[in-house]
């Protein structure tokens, strides 16, 4: 005698009717995303990095991807997206400390990378490679900026953001306000970025731990 098929109980019908809806409803919308994205002339996400290369930075964005940069970073679409985006690093890093780091990673960034470095690190040929290569792809990711309140950017959007200052009214200690200054009211550039020198520390790092630029 064969055995007896057991039915699903009310509750596992349910549940599974529910799991498939939701599954339609995710396929439904992709094809609608995707649909939109293929077809429409605008952008979905508006772009909050940008460049203007010179001479030498456009020669270093060619030597950026025949070194093989483009194995572990990305940039201006071209790259994996399985690693750090350099995107915007000019906005974060001058060219003198991008330079210094790719000519010597460890010393700069006074600490154990990843992948640059002393061989046998993947990407130990980087520091090895002449230095006008070296200037030239220096220069590259120095002219790979970011707009204003993006995340590779120093300076948040320009003009009062309310959202902002009710953060700081509601989390920020009054004692800060004499302490530390206003980063919407530092002296500026005239390329509307902070000034370069001396490198401030970043918001969040570029080419560090686990996540060096090549």
């Amino acid at each position: 005698m064969g055995a007896k098929k057991l039915s699903l109980k009310t509750g596992e019908k349910v549940l599974f009717g529910i799991f498939g809806v939701f599954v339609v409803l995710a396929a439904i919308a992709y094809v609608i995303l995707e649909t939109v994205r293929l077809t429409s002339d605008q952008p979905m996400f508006a772009a909050t990095s940008n460049y203007d290369f010179t001479e030498q930075g456009a020669l270093g964005s060619a030597l950026f991807r025949e070194s093989r940069c483009t194995s572990c970073h990305r940039a201006l679409r071209n790259g994996t997206n399985m690693g750090l985006s350099l995107d915007g690093t000019g906005s974060l890093r001058s060219y003198d400390w991008i330079y210094n780091f790719l000519k010597d990673p460890e010393k700069i960034y006074e600490a154990d990378t990843l992948d640059h470095g002393s061989a046998p690190k993947e990407a130990a040929y980087v520091a090895q490679m002449p230095d006008d290569k070296l200037q030239a792809i220096a220069t590259f990711i120095s002219q790979l900026k970011a707009d204003r309140g993006s995340s590779s950017s120093h300076l948040p959007p320009e003009g009062r953001s309310e959202f902002i200052d009710s953060m700081v009214k509601t989390w920020a200690p009054k004692e800060w306000g004499e302490k530390y200054q206003d980063i919407r009211t530092k002296n500026q550039d005239s390329s509307g970025e902070m000034e370069a020198a001396g490198d401030a520390e970043p918001r969040s790092e570029v080419m560090g731990r686990g996540d060096e630029a090549k």
